[in-house]
């Protein structure tokens, strides 16, 4: 008889699985392609959503170094002004939150910067609920490759077995099954609060 092991750690992703950002992300985004002379359409960033930075750029074709960087700049500076439109998911920050209360580990895992990252759990009230947080520029490789979920385990020392990540995106998935951890799916169905 093989027995269950207990959770030690939970891992959450940010877009889309704590928070819906999509439509903040959108028109900051929309915002600086239009100060560069681009268009920026829901349908072509829906594609690009939960991609890192340089992959959504690249199939935006915009590869000069300089557009990229001014991008990067606006959006970070535009960001703020649509956190209004945010939609957290309060059932999971408040799970995450009761288990971090009762001694649980927990940490996030994005491919976001951290700025952003940083800025968006204070609006929303969360940055007391990591005591870790893994952003796009602390791994090497993205998401579907397991690095920051391997590193994030390495950190505290726990196996996979005893780590449950959630995720909303099948990208986030194959990054938590590749790492061989515990996964809940996050669907809209989580948002009905």
């Amino acid at each position: 008889m093989m027995l269950g092991n207990k959770i030690k750690l939970i891992i959450s992703d940010f877009d889309g699985t704590l928070v819906n950002t999509f439509n903040a992300n959108f028109y900051a985004y929309q915002k600086a392609f239009e100060i560069i002379g681009k268009n920026l359409t829901q349908e072509k960033y829906n594609e690009c959503f939960g991609l890192r930075f340089n992959e959504f750029m690249s199939l935006m074709g915009i590869i000069d170094q300089n557009s990229m960087s001014l991008i990067k700049q606006l959006k970070h500076k535009f960001y703020p002004d649509y956190f209004n439109l945010f939609i957290p998911n309060k059932i999971l920050i408040e799970l995450i939150r009761s288990f971090h209360l009762s001694g649980g580990m927990t940490a996030l895992a994005s491919t976001a910067s951290r700025g952003n990252i940083v800025e968006a759990l204070k609006y929303i009230g969360a940055t007391d609920i990591f005591d870790l947080i893994y952003c796009g520029e602390d791994v090497t490789k993205a998401k579907p490759h397991p690095e920051i979920y391997n590193k994030i385990i390495s950190y505290y020392g726990v196996t996979p077995s005893e780590t449950i990540v959630f995720e909303d995106s099948a990208i986030g998935v194959s990054a938590a099954r590749a790492a061989g951890v515990n996964y809940i799916i996050i669907d809209k169905n989580f948002y009905g609060n």
